[in-house]
């Protein structure tokens, strides 16, 4: 580890020259600040796809979530939300405790004058008789003179921390933003996996009926019969399990909310389909260098390497003289009544400095423990970086394989359906057997469901990657500033 080149108990050396010019003009010990590199390649995985597709689009950083989420019931559930959210409360209240506390540390650099007033009864020293003096006045009590620049450093901590505060409730925002918009598609692909479960449901009863049927005519074998019921009862278990997870994926809404659904979106759910859904428009990648402006969690994590950087000048100062003053100007009397008519006005001043000359190591340990945190806040750093790297990447290779997989599977369905249909006409006709059918039923069951989930795993990837590239931040959703 680096060492500071400072004595650690012979601070007389520090009294040098450059000591001296500082008392009379104040200087500062935090190190210059340097951005670290960021440890990514220069450009995305599939970017030139990407780019491609997105010449002309807008930043998803520049698109208000009111202009990428089109769709006014969601428009309205984000709204509740950013209202109601108490995650993104606490937030928000995180952000005014740091900034009051930057204000408190800004303080500490001007004087604090008190109003001073005190009584005293006491004997004479030259005749033993109690008299009174009384004493009013105004004064400084210890002000530490800032000549080595230790409480401006911290001074631009608590502003760094305050600044990294403000851009966690941007992200806690950007998060909650994506959160509602990937609930509420949840809960369309829901009930459109109800739609299919019910109707799946109901055919598979209708063909219970007809095997019995078939059966009390001799048609049909007694095997038949338990497979179409045994099909019935699976559908109707799936239809049980879809309903629990459309109520815990509503419940789950609700909390993000704040607040249950409310009755007319509740209302107009059954009739949305995912095929129906708002689009959302196109978004270019950029560049990853773009994202440590873009990313609000980025540009926490370098306020906190910021702050890391003060606190070492502060350790540093922590090795040089402490200043500190305190002055009192009042009258003085015998007589309350007389206090400020006749009395004597008096003037002290009592300056004190304090050397630091053994310490056992206390502000060396300081300085190496201020150095340590710098070093964790570059690797927070960086591993904020490459997580969003990794993200935006992950969300591109979706956008670039989701709709060739929906597509697929789209035509999958289309071919499952008409295998039904064919199948039912030979089994009617006797030309197929019952498991012949009952596969075309399920193979067509489990196409239907995965391209639902399918398409919502798309539409959930575009929100992504709106969330991972910096969007959803709007100035007309932040705090009143006090």
């Amino acid at each position: 580890m680096h060492k500071h080149n400072l004595p650690r108990t012979r601070p007389a050396r520090a009294l040098s020259p450059l000591v001296l010019a500082a008392l009379l003009s104040g200087c500062s010990f935090i190190p210059r600040y340097e951005r670290p590199a960021a440890p990514v390649p220069q450009a995305y995985p599939l970017a030139d796809a990407a780019a491609a597709a997105t010449a002309t689009a807008t930043a998803a950083a520049d698109i208000d979530w009111r202009d990428y989420f089109t769709d006014p019931r969601l428009q309205q559930l984000i709204g509740t939300a950013l209202a109601n959210n108490r995650d993104l409360r606490v937030a928000m209240l995180n952000v005014e405790q740091a900034r009051a506390q930057f204000q408190i540390q800004r303080a500490n650099q001007y004087p604090t004058l008190n109003a001073i007033a005190s009584g005293t009864r006491q004997p004479s020293i030259v005749n033993g008789r109690y008299g009174n003096q009384f004493q009013a006045g105004v004064g400084i009590s210890a002000w530490e003179m800032d000549f080595f620049g230790r409480l401006a450093a911290l001074k631009e901590q608590a502003l760094a921390q305050y600044l990294a505060t403000d851009e966690a409730r941007k992200s806690a925002q950007i998060s909650l933003v994506s959160a509602v918009a990937s609930g509420w598609l949840t809960l369309m692909a829901d009930e459109e996996l109800l739609d299919i479960s019910r109707r799946t449901l109901q055919t598979r009863e209708e063909s219970v009926k007809l095997t019995r049927l078939r059966l009390e005519h001799g048609v049909s074998s007694e095997l038949d019969n338990h497979q179409a019921e045994s099909l019935a009862q699976a559908a109707r278990a799936t239809y049980a399990q879809q309903q629990r997870q459309r109520l815990l994926d509503e419940n789950a809404l609700a909390l993000l909310l704040g607040q249950p659904l409310p009755e007319d979106i509740r209302a107009s759910l059954p009739s949305s389909r995912l095929a129906d859904a708002a689009p959302m428009q196109a978004l270019p990648a950029g560049l990853p260098s773009d994202l440590l402006a873009r990313r609000p969690d980025i540009r926490q994590a370098e306020q906190l390497l910021v702050g890391a950087n003060a606190n070492i000048g502060a350790a540093r100062a922590a090795f040089f003289p402490r200043i500190a003053l305190t002055a009192q100007i009042g009258s003085v009397s015998n007589e309350l009544s007389g206090l400020f008519k006749s009395g004597t006005w008096a003037f002290s001043l009592a300056p004190q400095l304090a050397l630091p000359i053994f310490d056992a190591g206390r502000n060396q340990a300081g300085l190496e423990a201020a150095q340590a945190g710098r070093q964790i806040a570059v690797a927070q750093y960086e591993k904020s970086i490459q997580t969003a790297f990794r993200e935006v990447s992950d969300a591109l290779a979706g956008q670039a394989t989701l709709q060739a997989q929906v597509d697929a599977q789209r035509a999958q369905t289309q071919a499952d359906s008409k295998r039904l249909q064919l199948s039912d006409l030979r089994y009617r006709n006797g030309v197929a057997s019952y498991l012949d059918l009952l596969d075309a039923q399920r193979s067509l069951f489990a196409t239907e469901q995965a391209l639902v989930l399918t398409r919502l795993q798309q539409l959930q990837n575009q929100v992504t990657l709106y969330k991972v590239l910096g969007g959803g931040v709007s100035d007309k959703d932040a705090p009143a500033r006090s």
